[in-house]
């Protein structure tokens, strides 16, 4: 066996997501190229650690299941990131795979990118995602990661995207990123708005869809929004559980396995 495949995400400590919204592409990718061996990767290097000390589980970071093939005598090797935007981790898998490109010329390395790169991307990922009826009242907020990054505007270009197909009273709000909750919460007074659906726009419902999204305490976005006098459904599917979006991060697997 020659050809290999790394299914590289950020990883997740919880479980129950790590089943249904990593496991799950993982076992699609085995299944729909059976014939490469194929491995696992975080780019999280504290998640990787957390696991290892917590549970005594080893999940290998990029340089690592690199390595891996490299020492099973895989000689092209195709990294399919399972990020949603092009920000730091993304940038972190791709200078780590650089690097043992440059130390193995004799390795052919290729890497297939986020869920959000190109128009057609977002386009795929608008339809991909089943938005309920949003009367005039009501608003549909999701919660994205958000990042320090330039590609943080991705979000801001999604929910034009979603606005476009479906309704102005959908709004994309991040944790880390420029447009946060704060930000979000003016508009819907304006809007007169008294009903939120609240969803995350993440790979995994982890610690920030579970806690800092969807929380009964502190300050999450859900305990915030009741707070202003809002009612507040909550939706908590992840998007590596929606087996459309599965289908763009595939795609984008096939297209650098078959433009080789």
């Amino acid at each position: 066996m020659e050809k290999g495949i790394i299914v590289a995400s950020f990883g997740t400590t919880f479980e129950e997501a790590e089943k249904l919204c990593i496991k799950s592409i993982e076992k699609r990718v085995k299944k729909e190229f059976n014939g490469y061996y194929t491995e696992r990767a975080f780019t999280s290097q504290m998640v990787i650690n957390k696991l290892k000390k917590r549970d005594g589980i080893s999940v290998n970071n990029v340089t690592e299941a690199l390595g891996k093939m490299k020492n099973e005598g895989i000689s092209q090797i195709y990294i399919q990131s399972l990020h949603i935007i092009p920000g730091h981790e993304y940038n972190k898998l791709v200078n780590q795979a650089e690097l043992f490109k440059k130390e193995n010329q004799d390795i052919i390395v290729k890497i297939g990118v986020p869920l959000l790169y190109d128009d057609t991307d977002y386009e795929r990922t608008v339809n991909s995602i089943e938005i309920p009826q949003i009367k005039p009242d009501e608003a549909l907020v999701f919660m994205g990661h958000g990042t320090d990054h330039s590609s943080d505007t991705s979000y801001s270009l999604l929910e034009k995207y979603f606005r476009k197909e479906y309704s102005d009273n959908i709004f994309i709000g991040t944790m880390e990123g420029s447009i946060t909750l704060g930000n979000i919460i003016p508009q819907l007074f304006r809007r007169k708005i008294k009903k939120i659906i609240l969803m995350p726009f993440m790979l995994v419902t982890g610690d920030h869809v579970i806690n800092d999204m969807a929380g009964d305490k502190g300050s999450s976005w859900k305990n915030t929004l009741i707070k202003g006098g809002f009612e507040v459904e909550v939706n908590m599917l992840g998007l590596g559980q929606n087996k459309k979006i599965q289908d763009i991060f595939i795609s984008h697997l096939k297209t650098i396995i078959e433009n080789n």
